[in-house]
């Protein structure tokens, strides 16, 4: 049994060292090989200087050098921090210092997009460039130079201790750096592989970002049973089909966004063999999707999953009752329990909605530095036995949620204002502060609206800076500065400009106003 989670490397390459444990592009590593690789990344690291739960940033698409500096991460005793490679500069500043990333790895490319705001970053003391240097420099080392350090005794750690940061949106301002244990991960791995029936058989295609919780799942259920994993950043998702078919994939794990365009394309029948199942997370797949995979697929087991990355995982639907009760999350995942409660704090009873409260191994240790927002979030629970001196936290996850009179639950809204598109969780204000930045505007709201591939698509209303800016031309050039600024998940699908924003009493902008009148028009236009 792993209690750490490089031991899920370990065992394998013990165990079954010449079976496959990661395929990117032509490069193919057995469970020996990674295990080795990964072993090297530590003794760099820690002949660096990595102290104990030192902060590893990791800067780089999937690739194999990704994930050994994850796991060799680990094995050092310090806490990796994937960053998504999609995000600008400022936006891998801001996690950068905000970790207080000792290390940073990287590619010679994007080290070159980052060289202006390092400086920013006062803890770093060490890069990383995976695909080498041009010239010496103080403080950059070359990913060959890392892997021939001498071997270094790793720091002592155990399994409640933290393993990785992973940041996610917040609904106000910048994005939170979850803490997860190794614990968390080991037992979320070991609970999702028990549903999913993941064995030493299975070939699962990675297509999430390993920033994700769930992305970093692929690696972490697979690597627990011995399964191959396949490492893929696709451009195009009849490619992520052709990977299926060439890798003989058997699971798959992806958002529905990416979901409602794979269910238009055709699946060779040898494809639709070979996957044995395939899964969703990262917001609610739409019942026409679910439907027309299951004809796509009719052999094919398709779980629905809920998560929050404060507590990976938290429920799944199993397949059977996919016909019955296609709008439901389904049931808490093994190790955890999921309450409904109240606003007064009381379980709610069936039909009754509340906010989905999770409890168990899978909670993660808080957001970093953060002990305000922290306190928001992770809330102890009633005390169920009076003997008990101390409270056991919970993390509140700010969704609500109805359960039935079975005991499966359906998500109803989130309590706050966040946005999910593409997969991912967006803040508005973050949007908003690049509106602001652009010196365009005096006032930004930015807010969701349903649509039928992205989940919700952004919509961004302004108010002009200056008169003289013709409402076309304003919407143009902020149109082109948040493409500049911005990812491309997070740009305003569509930019609206009213000459005043309305203010609420308190003589903040009426933020749910402008949603509620600017929502209805936009959804009016479009139908």
């Amino acid at each position: 049994m792993a209690e750490l989670l490089h031991d899920f490397i370990a065992r394998q390459a013990r165990d079954s060292g010449d079976s496959t444990a990661l395929l990117h592009k032509e490069e193919l590593y057995s469970y020996r090989e990674l295990w080795e690789l990964s072993q090297k990344v530590a003794h760099g690291l820690l002949a660096s200087g990595l102290g104990s739960g030192d902060r590893v940033a990791i800067f780089l698409p999937k690739q194999v050098e990704t994930v050994a500096s994850i796991f060799g991460t680990a094995y050092a005793g310090g806490a990796f921090v994937p960053i998504n490679p999609v995000l600008k500069p400022q936006q891998v500043r801001y996690i950068l210092a905000h970790c207080q990333a000792r290390i940073l790895i990287t590619s010679r490319q994007r080290y070159q997009l980052l060289q202006d705001i390092l400086g920013d970053c006062a803890e770093m003391t060490t890069v990383v460039l995976v695909d080498g240097i041009d010239t010496k420099t103080d403080g950059v080392l070359d990913w060959a130079d890392l892997l021939t350090t001498p071997p270094c005794a790793p720091h002592r750690r155990i399994d409640g201790d933290m393993a990785a940061i992973l940041y996610t949106s917040g609904s106000t301002g910048q994005p939170k750096g979850v803490i997860l244990s190794h614990r968390n991960m080991v037992a979320g791995a070991l609970s999702v592989n028990s549903y999913l029936e993941n064995t030493h058989r299975d070939r699962i295609l990675a297509v999430l970002p390993l920033s994700f919780d769930a992305g970093l799942s692929q690696l972490t259920t697979g690597f627990a049973v011995g399964a191959e994993v396949v490492l893929m950043d696709y451009l195009l998702p009849r490619d992520v089909v052709r990977a299926v078919q060439r890798h003989r994939i058997t699971g798959i794990t992806a958002v529905p966004p990416l979901w409602n365009q794979l269910v238009s394309l055709e699946w060779p029948p040898e494809t639709a063999e070979s996957l044995r199942y395939i899964a969703t997370t990262g917001g609610v797949m739409p019942v026409s999707t679910t439907r027309a995979l299951q004809e796509k697929l009719p052999k094919t087991a398709l779980f629905l999953m809920y998560g929050l990355t404060e507590a990976f995982r938290s429920t799944y639907l199993p397949p059977d009752q996919l016909v019955q009760r296609p709008t439901s999350i389904g049931k808490a995942i093994p190790n955890a329990e999921i309450l409904v409660v109240s606003a007064s704090g009381a379980l709610c009873g069936p039909g009754e909605p509340g906010e989905l409260v999770h409890r168990g191994a899978l909670v993660s240790l808080g957001y970093w530095n953060d002990p305000e927002k922290t306190a928001e979030r992770f809330r102890p629970l009633t005390a169920r036995h009076g003997g008990l001196p101390l409270p056991e936290l919970a993390v509140w996850s700010g969704d609500e949620v109805v359960r039935d009179e079975e005991g499966y639950l359906y998500f109803v809204s989130r309590q706050d204002e966040m946005i999910k598109t593409s997969g991912y969780r967006v803040s508005p204000t973050e949007i908003e502060s690049v509106a602001y930045a652009s010196g365009l505007v005096a006032g930004a709201v930015a807010f969701g609206i349903p649509h039928p591939i992205l989940g919700q698509t952004i919509v961004l209303v302004v108010s002009p800076a200056a008169e003289q800016y013709e409402q076309n031309q304003l919407s143009r050039e902020l149109q082109r500065y948040c493409q500049r600024e911005l990812p491309g998940f997070m740009v305003p699908g569509r930019i609206l400009v009213q000459q005043t924003l309305p203010h609420n009493p308190n003589g903040k902008i009426d933020r749910h106003g402008l949603a509620h009148q600017f929502r209805h028009l936009v959804e009016a236009c479009e139908q």
